[in-house]
């Protein structure tokens, strides 16, 4: 497997995130629960910056899974809306909050932006005229 969620999470408190929206702002919490213990991470999101603590402070948003499933959203190997759709996690709170985690934890490492693609295409006629 790759990156844990805890490598990933001790990662984003390095700067700016400019694939944050400016305006939203919020506090998430990550429950990871496991044989009657759980972890928390408390992500506070503002200004494009993401600071993570840990704590099991109240949240916006309170999101809870088993470790493994917040390893694979770490490592981009399942996507929010699908483990949400799985039941693999739940989600309780402010659910704009949610999206916000497609962009902090990775995609698939196959994917791409569709605006990459269309500048990709772009790229392709201009080369060709």
């Amino acid at each position: 497997m790759g990156t844990t969620v805890g490598e990933h999470l001790r990662q984003l408190d390095s700067g700016r995130r400019g694939d944050l929206p400016e305006t939203t702002s919020g506090t998430l919490r990550l429950d990871a629960r496991e044989d009657g213990h759980t972890e928390h991470w408390y992500l506070t999101v503002a200004d494009q910056h993401v600071r993570v603590t840990k704590s099991s402070d109240e949240a916006d948003l309170v999101i809870r899974a088993a470790p493994e499933v917040f390893d694979r959203l770490a490592s981009g190997e399942t996507h929010v809306a699908m483990a949400l759709l799985r039941n693999e996690l739940t989600a309780r709170g402010n659910m704009q909050l949610l999206m916000l985690l497609r962009r902090i934890f990775p995609g698939s490492a196959g994917a791409r932006h569709p605006r990459e693609l269309g500048r990709a295409a772009m790229a392709g006629r201009e080369e060709r005229q």
